[in-house]
């Protein structure tokens, strides 16, 4: 039987490639002749993605709230995998950084039209049943969505706004992480005392959180935009990028999470006074973005914008 010329070099390129490893082509090619194909729900692992549902009660609308914040965890994954790439590669281009800005955008528009649909699709008397149940679990506990900032600028700019001063650059890394903007959601205000949700949450992640910080202290998003050459800094497209990522992140859809949470925790009647929330903080000052300012570029910023950040909102 003849080869085809297309079919020889597809071997030999394979052949290539297996050398390069120190394996046997033959051997691979023996392999396939006993494998079976490969079928979506295998390649997704569907069965084992729609078996992650446990439900605590009997209410139906549980399930929604549960679906539904697992897809925002595999958003957050996917977040997480774009600014890696940005992270470590050492030769960007200012189209590059663009492209990965804006899908990281798309992604967190995706997270904040998705309040709507959770907001709608939820009765309040069922959630206000379950989340009793949930305590004293919170989204607050999401270690993604803590990476995603580290990840995304210099650790100063996520350090609550009454420290900042005090900190530094040789400041180590654990007292910096007791000074971040939302550890004041996890504290008593009076005694500073850390409640159950925060010292649960640093018993699983603090460690984990340390590293992670001394990985990206300098290629973190911003990090790596201050290094780049002159001309690429000022490229209009990046700038434009960086500002949508910063504000899409740090208002649109803290702004859309703060109104979903207030719609629930208040029964769904904005006259109502505001309930606590399952992990105890005081989320209304934690999370609307013109009390912890939370600014990922600042450099990007006018003295103005800064000044105002999150009051028109």
């Amino acid at each position: 039987m003849s080869v085809k010329p297309e079919r020889l070099e597809l071997l030999n390129q394979l052949e290539d490639k297996f050398k390069a490893i120190g394996q046997d082509l033959d051997t691979h090619l023996e392999g396939l002749l006993y494998s079976e194909p490969i079928t979506y729900w295998d390649y997704i692992q569907t069965d084992a993605l729609l078996n992650l549902q446990i439900q605590r009660t009997t209410l139906p609308d549980e399930m929604v709230f549960i679906m539904y914040h697992q897809v925002n965890e595999l958003l957050f994954k996917m977040i997480l995998w774009e600014i890696e790439q940005v992270a470590h590669n050492e030769n960007i281009s200012a189209k590059f950084f663009s492209s990965k800005l804006m899908r990281i955008s798309r992604y967190f528009d995706m997270l904040t039209s998705s309040f709507s649909i959770m907001q709608e699709g939820m009765e309040v008397e069922q959630y206000m049943k379950f989340r009793n149940t949930l305590t004293p679990a919170s989204g607050f506990q999401s270690a993604q969505y803590r990476k995603i900032e580290f990840a995304s600028t210099d650790l100063i700019n996520l350090i609550d706004a009454r420290f900042r001063e005090t900190i530094d650059r040789n400041t180590p890394y654990e007292h910096a992480l007791e000074h971040l903007y939302w550890q004041a959601a996890g504290k008593d205000y009076k005694t500073g005392e850390k409640s159950y949700l925060l010292t649960a949450f640093e018993e699983k992640y603090k460690n984990e959180f340390i590293a992670f910080t001394q990985e990206y202290n300098t290629i973190n998003l911003y990090a790596k935009f201050k290094e780049l050459p002159k001309e690429v800094k000022e490229d209009e497209e990046l700038r434009k990028a960086m500002r949508h990522y910063d504000y899409t992140v740090n208002i649109t859809w803290v702004i859309a999470h703060y109104n979903a949470a207030r719609h629930y925790l208040s029964g769904g009647n904005t006259n109502n006074e505001v309930e606590e929330a399952t992990g105890g903080s005081d989320w209304t000052k934690y999370m609307h973005p013109k009390y912890q300012r939370r600014i990922f570029f600042p450099e990007l910023w006018t003295e103005q914008e800064l000044k105002n950040w999150g009051h028109n909102v």
